[in-house]
């Protein structure tokens, strides 16, 4: 009885410190949502746009990037580009996370209409579970070790953060709706600022930091000569710094 005690008491305690941090988390993307609805309302664009993108995309900062080109007058073309080039970081978290983006029921042994719910049903989960990647769902889910306590970070993450930010962008969208003019309150500075938040975090090396600086220059020297976006899509010219060349052929045993 004891024993039982102490482990349910350390699984409430674990439980209530993932719902602290997943609480926390969702605060501070709840404002960035808040401030991403209302900026791209006041811009001009139609309520049901960051609406559609934050219900249909689910990625906050492909959402920024997206719709800071078209504010800033770039085609939706270039748009979309900017979006998926930033979202191609979820490919890496997909894998990092494929254990835990599933329903642990099998499809085989039972053939029949059974089998095929429990197939539909395994795909039903396997969608939601994708498209609810983030950088912080996945981040909750790495940090443990147990497969059961992975799915559970990962679910509680990704459930959560997906009812705050769409709930936040709506409230934002109204927000926006009603004051028309956001500069007042420096919502502008949000695009810039988050976009800015999630470099930092990865200029881990010098050669990284060499190839972001690099794109940096290429984005600020073509601003005044291409569309908006299409100095964005330059900017990965930077990565042209990491290129050490085409390797020969290899060499064995003294000889080619």
């Amino acid at each position: 009885m004891w024993t039982l005690w102490r482990t349910s008491r350390a699984a409430w305690r674990r439980d209530a410190a993932l719902l602290r941090d997943v609480g926390l988390v969702g605060l501070a993307d709840g404002i960035v949502g808040l401030s991403f609805g209302a900026a791209a309302v006041a811009g001009g664009l139609p309520w049901w746009v960051p609406v559609a993108m934050s219900l249909l995309v689910f990625a906050g900062g492909s959402q920024i990037a997206a719709v800071g080109v078209v504010l800033a007058g770039g085609s939706p073309l270039a748009a979309v580009a900017a979006g998926a080039v930033l979202n191609t970081r979820l490919f890496p978290y997909g894998l990092a996370v494929a254990d835990v983006v599933t329903s642990d029921g099998a499809a085989g042994g039972v053939p029949g209409r059974r089998n095929i719910g429990v197939a539909v049903r395994r795909w039903l989960v396997r969608l939601i579970g994708t498209h609810l990647i983030t950088d912080e769902s996945v981040a909750f889910a790495l940090r443990r070790d147990d497969r059961s306590l992975r799915r559970t970070a990962f679910w509680t993450c990704g459930v959560a953060l997906f009812v705050i930010w769409n709930a936040c962008v709506l409230l934002g969208v109204v927000l926006g709706s009603a004051l028309h003019d956001t500069n007042a309150l420096g919502l502008d500075s949000t695009f810039p600022a988050v976009m800015l938040a999630l470099a930092l975090p990865t200029l881990t090396s010098r050669s990284i930091k060499v190839a972001a600086g690099a794109g940096a220059v290429i984005a600020v020297a073509l601003t005044p000569l291409l569309p908006a976006g299409l100095p964005l899509l330059a900017a990965l010219g930077g990565l042209g710094t990491r290129w050490s060349g085409w390797r020969g052929p290899q060499t064995v045993g003294g000889s080619r």
